[in-house]
């Protein structure tokens, strides 16, 4: 392979470091207004008045809208209004939009509110959320349009309930010699995405709604618009330029909705709102908290048999993509090990904090880290070494997943391989722990993982290839560029099968619903697989027209030509050629006569054999395939402080093919990095009225420079054979395991069970003195 592998630069590599490159809020026009966001200072409060006369006597002010008159959204479960009326439900939320020619007046004219609440009792954590006496969220619970698959349970908080139920639940335990169990909590917390969520909207004079947006998901916009406000879909079109990071935050649709709000009320005129950063922690979604209780069975060898678990997520005031968290956590609960028999309960929990979004990684992380954790402590039990523990247990082809997929090494790659090389990178066997002196020791933790897609069984992508005179091709797909460098890749995979200079395939970069073929959502590490494959096909077209037109003009048949190094050839003789550039934009023969005209070709790809989960089981298959692989920390603590400093931090990942070199590795160390920050330092602090009290990186603190470790990235190439060039996704999996990886290296350091998160110093502090 030429191309294939290589470390390509990417394509809007020069724009961004130049300062050209453009993001959503960098638009503006001189009829530009403006949208302020008024938002709760109350987790949970009855909106008794609004008093807007202050603002409507300032001059410039445009609008004032408050809820009530707005449709209910949410992707499976429409429970939440756009702005709250009659009450607010979570620190943060919407309940009016200031619009006005400028944002100092839109910030002045929402200062200028005066709304009076009274304050309602809260629910603080998904644990008092199931309790019997627990205030109601949703009171209307079971009067929600809702999507099939979703069980919300009326009269509760219970958004909805996944259940898994694999073998016997009872003979496992009768099988099993060892038992451990343990509990693990922590709080929602932020993206801290670098560009906060911005969009704007307006209505042209012939009823088109046109939507600007910082998303990973313009097509869904462009659905979701259509299906709450009753638009006819092609009325709608959608605009993302480069998003500045997204991690899965920008994948739900919430400003986008609030700006067409805002643009109606103005009669369509244009209207930008933009997210402060502390709009954007609290009132946009988040990342999603999680209580979990962990019980575990296996022979007195390790081997495991059963595993009994309850998760319950922290979806916030409302379900959003709450619910499919939810999923996606149970369809994978058990992490990559061979299970027989599981009893796994997912629930969906309501409560008075700021609702989530998707968080990269899309739940497993938080699973992994209570399962993972709990492998430890049962290797402790045993006496087992915890690495050897997880070897023995590893997933495999032939085994089955917990929704009971058969696997095989096509989708669940080579987990005992990623372990032996990640035992070899962390010189394991030379011990767990070393004492440096009186008062530091070095200790360090691994973790395995594995993630499927849970994903929509019709979502698919599509792609154009248009040549211009020049015989370079434009690449043109749906898929959003949100820093990962997809759509490089993608021209890669192009490139190499048009054996062609890569410099001769331009991409474009911004995604127009009108104009763009669709890509699903630039989600759950499926731009490389699913836009791959519709290059491929896009490519199969164009070659095949190639050959039509050269087989024409060379007199030959078309099974005897053949495609590459920007000419089309006679495959046994290359001297008779044509080049591409000569027929890309048609043939004029000696004679004046001409034929074809510019080539276009397509290519579309959607997910097969992707079906609904059981309601009673969860049999079924989510997702295409599984990428596994084996983490590690090292660190080293102070005894008397317990301030510790991460030295370094391993990755071992079954990519199936590595595409890009830099770019794989890059896209993993960016993820493991925010995996410890996730572990070590992200929370929310909420107060017992469930206000978060650090919305703003002042006090949200995630890990800064030159508190990194050394980061170590190694892969296994196991080919899944449905993907381009076999390879899988791994835009999501260097973060997975991190979380557990320094819990597990921090418990075995201090000799203490860590199983809440943040991994602070006090934390430590408190556990190591409660212990004594």
């Amino acid at each position: 392979m030429s191309i294939i592998g290589k470390s390509v630069y990417r394509k809007e590599s020069l724009d961004k470091v130049t300062g050209k490159a453009k993001y959503t809020n960098d638009f503006e026009s001189k009829e530009m207004l403006y949208g302020k966001l008024v938002t709760s200072p109350y987790g949970h409060a009855k909106i008794i008045q609004i008093d807007d006369t202050k603002t409507r006597a300032m001059r410039g002010i445009r609008a004032i809208i408050t809820g009530g008159n707005f449709p209910l959204t949410g992707e499976e479960l429409r429970d939440r209004p756009p702005i709250a009326y009659d009450r607010v439900r979570y620190f943060g939320e919407v309940v009016a939009i200031v619009v006005a020619d400028t944002m100092q007046l839109a910030e002045m004219g929402a200062n200028n509110l005066d709304i009076t609440y009274e304050p309602l009792p809260v629910v603080n954590s998904p644990s008092e959320a199931l309790q019997p006496d627990a205030p109601l969220i949703h009171e209307n619970l079971g009067e929600y349009k809702k999507t099939a698959g979703v069980s919300p349970e009326p009269g509760t908080n219970i958004a909805s309930k996944i259940k898994i139920r694999k073998g016997d639940i009872e003979q496992g335990w009768l099988e099993s010699s060892v038992t451990v169990e343990a509990a693990f909590s922590f709080h929602p917390s932020d993206h801290a995405a670098m560009e906060t969520r911005c969009s704007f909207a307006q209505i042209h004079e012939d009823g088109r709604v046109e939507i600007t947006s910082s998303s990973q998901a313009p097509f869904m916009i462009k659905k979701l618009i259509s299906l709450y406000f009753d638009i006819p879909t092609g009325n709608v079109v959608v605009n993302t330029p480069l998003v500045g990071g997204a991690y899965g935050g920008k994948a739900s649709t919430q400003l986008e909705i609030l700006a067409y709000i805002a643009t109606k009320a103005v009669d369509g005129k244009l209207v930008k709102i933009v997210n402060t950063r502390e709009d954007d922690m609290v009132t946009s979604p988040g990342h999603i908290g999680l209580t979990a209780k962990v019980k575990l069975g296996c022979t007195k060898e390790g081997f495991l048999k059963v595993a009994e678990l309850i998760y319950l997520w922290d979806s916030g005031a409302y379900s959003d993509k709450g619910i499919d968290l939810a999923r996606a956590g149970a369809v994978d609960c058990t992490g990559p090990y061979h299970v027989e028999n599981i009893y796994c309960d997912s629930y969906c929990m309501y409560t008075n904090h700021p609702y989530p979004a998707p968080f990269r990684g899309f739940s497993h992380s938080e699973v992994h880290f209570a399962f993972e954790r709990t492998m430890d402590i049962l290797a402790k039990e045993l006496n087992i070494d915890p690495l050897q523990l997880r070897y023995i247990n590893a997933i495999k082809p032939g085994d089955t997943s917990p929704t009971q997929v058969k696997l095989n090494y096509s989708n669940i790659g080579n987990l005992q391989e990623c372990l032996s090389k990640l035992r070899e990178l962390m010189d394991w066997d030379n011990g767990q722990m070393i004492t440096v002196d009186q008062h530091k020791i070095r200790a360090k933790g691994i973790s395995c993982i594995w993630k499927n897609s849970t994903i929509d069984s019709n979502a698919s992508s599509g792609v154009i290839l248009t040549f211009n005179p020049d015989g370079s091709i434009n690449l043109i797909t749906g898929v959003v560029e949100i820093g990962t460098g997809t759509k490089t890749v993608l021209a890669q995979i192009l490139a190499e099968r048009m054996k062609m200079p890569i410099e001769q395939i331009y991409v474009q970069m911004p995604v127009n619903t009108q104009s763009t073929p669709e890509h699903w959502k630039t989600v759950a590490s499926r731009g490389t697989f699913m836009a791959g494959r519709a290059v491929l096909k896009a490519a199969d077209d164009i070659i095949c027209q190639l050959k039509e037109r050269a087989a024409c003009v060379l007199r030959a048949p078309i099974e005897d030509l053949e495609v590459g190094f920007e000419k089309v050839y006679i495959r046994d003789d290359p001297s008779i050629n044509i080049a591409v550039k000569d027929i890309a934009y048609g043939f004029v023969f000696p004679n004046g006569n001409a034929i074809g005209g510019q080539i276009i070709g397509s290519g579309t790809y959607t997910l097969r054999h992707i079906t609904s989960v059981n309601k009673e089981t969860g049999a079924g298959r989510p997702g295409p395939e599984w990428t596994v692989g084996a983490q590690g920390v090292e660190i080293e603590i102070d005894t008397r402080t317990y301030r510790y400093q991460l030295l370094k931090a391993f990755s071992v990942i079954d990519i199936g093919k590595v595409l890009n070199e830099a770019g794989a590795r890059g896209q993993v160390m960016g993820a493991m990095s925010m995996g410890l920050s996730f572990a070590g330092r992200e929370t929310f602090i909420f107060d017992e009225y469930a206000r978060v009290l650090n919305p703003q990186l002042r006090t949200y603190r995630p890990l800064r420079y030159g508190e990194h470790p050394k980061y170590i990235v190694e892969f296994v190439e196991t080919p899944q054979i449905d993907a381009a060039y076999g390879a899988r996704g791994v835009g999501e999996h260097g973060l997975i395991g991190m979380p557990a990886a320094l819990g597990n290296a921090l418990s075995a350091g201090l000799q203490i069970n860590l199983n809440h998160l943040p991994l602070i110093p006090e934390l430590l502090w408190r556990t190591k003195v409660g212990n004594k």
